[in-house]
């Protein structure tokens, strides 16, 4: 699998001293699920099906029973060259047996001394972002795609993508989730195992092991270019609908 940037340096967080705030999500008083009106149904998408974890019994990974069980082994991990220059490995947060999962692609700045995943003014329009479909945070699991910060944020690499997508199956096996959002190209990328841009990803209900993925922009992304924030908004009521259905 060959990443591509479909969003430039968007879709991480950018950096302390930009100063710029975040304009607000454009989110309609009405039912944030309804459908727009004349919007047609998201068509299906890229299906994928790795490996049941049954195989792979014998691996650390998949004998972990909990989500702190997969923390603790991600704190150990040292499965790349991420963890050379981490201050904290961010396993992700949230509800256990929550409906929704979210995932981004790597921590930031932010993320990486405090050991949460989307923190910041990313984290904040996330939060915005979900409330406006009923969800607090709290009842969602939020994670990404690595769990150690590239350096100077760069987008992680294939080998390091690899090292830790074994971590993020078996979180997605553990919470058994009814939706997965995947914010950002690495994150869609990655987790559908396909070289498609974002831009031909979005407007479509793809499937990991059989649980719908809706594809839209990083947070992050929207801070730098606001024209993404509709086409976001698009992608979250699919993902609010399917969460309803």
């Amino acid at each position: 699998m060959i990443l591509a940037e479909s969003e430039g340096a968007g879709s991480r967080e950018p950096e302390v001293g930009d100063s710029r705030a975040p304009a607000p999500m454009v989110v309609p008083t009405s039912n944030p699920a309804a459908p727009a009106p004349g919007s047609p149904s998201p068509a299906p998408g890229i299906s994928f099906d790795p490996p049941s974890a049954d195989l792979f019994a014998s691996d650390p990974i998949q004998r972990a029973t909990s989500l702190e069980d997969v923390a603790a082994l991600i704190a150990g991990c040292r499965r790349c060259k991420l963890c050379d220059g981490r201050t904290r490995t961010v396993p992700g947060e949230g509800l256990a047996t929550a409906r929704l999962v979210v995932i981004g692609e790597g921590p930031g700045r932010t993320e990486d001394e405090t050991g949460r995943p989307f923190v910041g003014r990313a984290g904040e329009l996330l939060t915005k972002i979900l409330e406006a479909i009923a969800l607090p945070r709290d009842q969602v699991f939020i994670c990404n795609i690595v769990k150690c910060r590239p350096p100077e944020n760069r987008l992680p690499q294939y080998d390091e993508i690899a090292a830790c997508l074994p971590f993020l199956y078996r979180q997605i096996e553990l919470v058994k989730p009814t939706v997965i959002l995947a914010m950002g190209g690495t994150a869609a990328q990655s987790l559908l195992n396909t070289k498609q841009s974002l831009g031909a990803l979005r407007n479509q209900v793809h499937r990991f092991r059989g649980i719908p993925v809706i594809v839209t922009y990083h947070p992050a992304a929207l801070l730098r270019n606001p024209n993404w924030k509709r086409p976001t908004w698009d992608d979250v009521r699919i993902a609010a609908r399917l969460l309803d259905g």
